[in-house]
């Protein structure tokens, strides 16, 4: 079992830089994601990292913005976002898979809570 808790999130403006993290309890050995939620949209798949770190995936709109990153003897996951815009404004969910490297989330298998990121002028 992986408790996973998300941290971070908060208003900015556009063009800020943000940071979320995602703290994991318990034994974490798992492929990591980051996804979000907009108001009245369906949750989409952000980005990806494999449980090395070698391996990264990104939604077309996040390349060359955000990054995700992890530390494994911190358990955390991070996702560094630049260059914000308003529509990057959503509830940002860390997952955990079993699976391996994954972007779409029924393949995963631990969910946090959210965090809420509001970009706005």
């Amino acid at each position: 079992q992986v408790q996973l808790v998300e941290s971070g999130g908060r208003l900015v403006q556009p063009g800020d830089s943000l940071k979320l993290s995602c703290a994991s309890s318990g034994r974490n050995s798992y492929a990591m994601g980051w996804f979000r939620q907009a108001p009245g949209k369906e949750r989409k798949f952000v980005a990806a990292i494999s449980y090395s770190g070698g391996n990264t995936y990104y939604a077309d709109p996040m390349k060359g913005r955000f990054t995700i990153s992890r530390d494994n003897a911190k358990n955390t996951l991070y996702l560094q976002m630049n260059s914000l815009k308003l529509e990057d404004t959503a509830v940002y969910y860390c997952a955990a898979s079993s699976r391996g490297v994954a972007t779409t989330e029924v393949l995963y298998d631990y969910w946090g809570q959210g965090t809420q990121v509001t970009v706005s002028s």
